[in-house]
């Protein structure tokens, strides 16, 4: 697991739908600022059941949620220089790798889990993803980005090896500028993601039935 000592180290790492030993596919959900892991995991329940008549209830995942210390993960925007933001980013990126560790110690390969977050969780989830290039079940940022202002560089090392990404944001939101998700997508897709992006007309901050639907067809393909 990863050895990097910081705030975020320590704290719980939530559970719910089938147990690791049992599951056929992970997810592992990473929530927004000033939210907890239990409450992105109501969108585990989402997820899963059916959103409408004569769909199917996704089974066979297990859900893990990370936790962060004060329930933020950075303390400042995530397009601040990323140096404002230590330790905190390589923090929650060391939570991160020991939760997806876990989930490979249960038996489940990468390639059959999900890396989800929302907000300044996607951010981090997807900030992850470019530092670890591989294949994964998929990769979902819901109003999220890269970390870092517009000019950081993005020579990212590694291949995402086909792995679906989706990108969902307003095109209006205040946390997010759309040129940054745009950017994100660009960086994800030149790393060797299938990239979906989806910018929303006058979407609040949040989530909507197109962005659950997106990432439920991720989770079916590893569920069958």
């Amino acid at each position: 697991m990863a050895t990097i000592v910081g705030p975020h180290q320590g704290q719980p790492l939530v559970a719910a739908g089938e147990p690791l030993d049992q599951a056929r596919a992970a997810m592992v959900m990473v929530h927004g600022r000033g939210a907890t892991a239990a409450s992105i995991l109501g969108l585990a329940n989402d997820l899963a059941r059916p959103a409408r008549p004569g769909e199917e209830q996704v089974e066979g995942f297990a859900f893990l949620a990370l936790q962060a210390a004060g329930h933020t993960w950075y303390p400042n925007r995530f397009l601040a220089p990323i140096a404002s933001n230590e330790p905190y980013v390589s923090s929650g990126l060391a939570a991160i790798a020991n939760a997806l560790e876990r989930v490979e110690q249960a038996g489940i390969p990468m390639e059959r889990t999900i890396l989800l977050g929302f907000s300044q969780g996607a951010c981090l989830a997807l900030e992850y993803a470019a530092r670890h290039a591989r294949r994964y079940g998929g990769v979902a940022g819901l109003s999220g980005a890269l970390i870092g202002p517009p000019d950081t560089p993005r020579n990212y090392p590694g291949s995402l090896a086909s792995t679906p990404v989706f990108l969902g944001c307003s095109d209006v939101d205040f946390h997010v500028p759309k040129e940054l998700v745009v950017m994100s997508a660009s960086v994800l897709q030149g790393l060797g993601g299938d990239v979906t992006l989806r910018l929303y007309p006058n979407m609040d901050h949040t989530v909507n039935q197109d962005e659950i639907d997106n990432v439920r067809a991720m989770m079916q393909a590893l569920a069958s």
